[in-house]
């Protein structure tokens, strides 16, 4: 065992270990084992083509307790065995999780017992996918994967390496002590922003040219959509404030949308007052047209066509001065150079508390990842962060937050 697990005291709680049919089936046996180790009571559901791999036996004499796959078969005691599983968990863990279940979690489709108790469930969803690399790497896969990260499951993510079918390259199940440890954290998830109320921006805003072209830039939302879905875990009443993206609003946040800068200010505006907490990671354009063009730009035989833009209004600027005692409010800057210099100036003539620089010109720093190179500075100093995914980053800055605010 590569990784050691860190103990977990607390009151016995409930894991669900969903089992699917791959030839990692066998490792879910260790995984039990981990949890149990830890003062976990599993469950295990297994799927028929599971069966195949891991004898159902062999999960019973494990956990002590009997392993539920036939959604129609007769149980042992007068319930509905799915939703008893369902409401039983404190966590739904499906490892290792095929592609087929992935496929089915993100359609909504229930059409045996594994599928049929991980809809049922409120409990936090996670899932260890386990695959070969191309179909891991299909986009249909990664789609899936992506709604269900937006929904609130956590992913861990498959390893790289040599894997049964001959090749090699990304599919391989994760090793079992981080897929246990991983399992063990969202077990404990802190519950520290519970009462408290947050406001997040994300995503770009677009100024209209003519009815048909825009001004824009290259925002994706993840950042700001992945600091709400982790305040949302953390038990925060979150308000999201997005522009235009193509991501599925996190579960439990309340989703504004806007279009333009002016319109994301005024959204802002109106929401701000109430909120304890301010985090504008949105991109909002600095320029618009200063008149739109009423039907559609035409080329002009080789003309130069002349655009005119003016400032929009500055929203960081804007909420900074309206900023009530008591609120922490912070703010990004994505730079392409000195940016340490620019972050801190921003600091200061936008009245934040703490703002979220990084150099976007760094490999996996940029615009469209799934990860992020940040540096989180305030007026005391500042906490340089490694690579990481934004939503490892984004429990970063809700933490920082959350220490500036108890120091008020």
């Amino acid at each position: 065992m590569s990784v050691p697990l860190k103990s977990m005291s607390s009151e016995k709680k409930c894991v669900v270990l969903g089992v699917t049919g791959g030839i990692a089936a066998y490792k879910a046996c260790e995984i039990l084992r981990l949890l149990q180790k830890q003062g976990m009571d599993v469950f295990v559901v297994m799927t028929g083509n599971a069966c195949r791999f891991v004898a159902p036996l062999t999960f019973e004499t494990l956990s002590g307790h009997p392993v539920a796959v036939d959604t129609f078969e007769r149980p042992a005691t007068w319930e509905v065995e799915h939703i008893s599983l369902a409401k039983r968990a404190d966590l739904f863990l499906i490892a290792p999780a095929t592609a087929n279940i992935i496929g089915k979690m993100a359609c909504g489709i229930a059409d045996d017992m594994l599928s049929t108790t991980v809809m049922a469930t409120r409990a936090p969803v996670m899932i260890a996918p386990a695959m070969n690399t191309g179909m891991w790497e299909n986009p249909a896969t990664q789609q899936n994967i992506a709604t269900l990260i937006a929904r609130g499951v956590h992913v861990v993510a498959p390893a790289t390496g040599h894997l049964a079918c001959g090749d090699s390259g990304a599919g391989k199940l994760e090793d079992v002590a981080v897929i246990a440890q991983r399992a063990l954290d969202v077990l404990r998830a802190r519950r520290d922003m519970e009462g408290l109320r947050v406001m997040v921006t994300a995503g770009p805003s677009r100024e209209a040219l003519d009815p048909v072209r825009y001004v824009s830039n290259r925002s994706s939302g993840k950042m700001g959509y992945a600091i709400a879905r982790a305040a949302a875990q953390r038990g925060a009443q979150v308000t999201l404030l997005s522009g235009p993206v193509s991501i599925a609003a996190p579960q439990g946040v309340r989703l504004v949308r806007f279009t333009t800068t002016q319109e994301l200010l005024d959204r802002a505006m109106e929401c701000a007052p109430e909120q304890d907490i301010l985090i504008q990671a949105a991109a909002p354009a600095d320029y618009r047209a200063k008149e739109i063009a009423p039907q559609k730009i035409k080329k002009r035989g080789g003309e130069e066509l002349v655009l005119r833009l003016i400032e929009n209004p500055d929203v960081a600027a804007t909420l900074g001065r309206a900023k009530r005692e008591g609120q922490v409010f912070v703010g990004f800057a994505a730079e392409t150079n000195d940016v340490t210099a620019h972050a801190r100036d921003k600091l200061v003539r936008k009245s934040l508390d703490m703002i979220v620089a990084n150099d976007v010109t760094k490999p996996g720093a940029g615009f469209d990842v799934d990860t992020n190179i940040v540096t989180l500075i305030t007026r005391e100093g500042e906490r340089e962060l490694p690579l990481m995914t934004k939503e490892e980053a984004a429990e970063h800055i809700l933490t920082r937050a959350l220490e500036l605010r108890l120091a008020r």
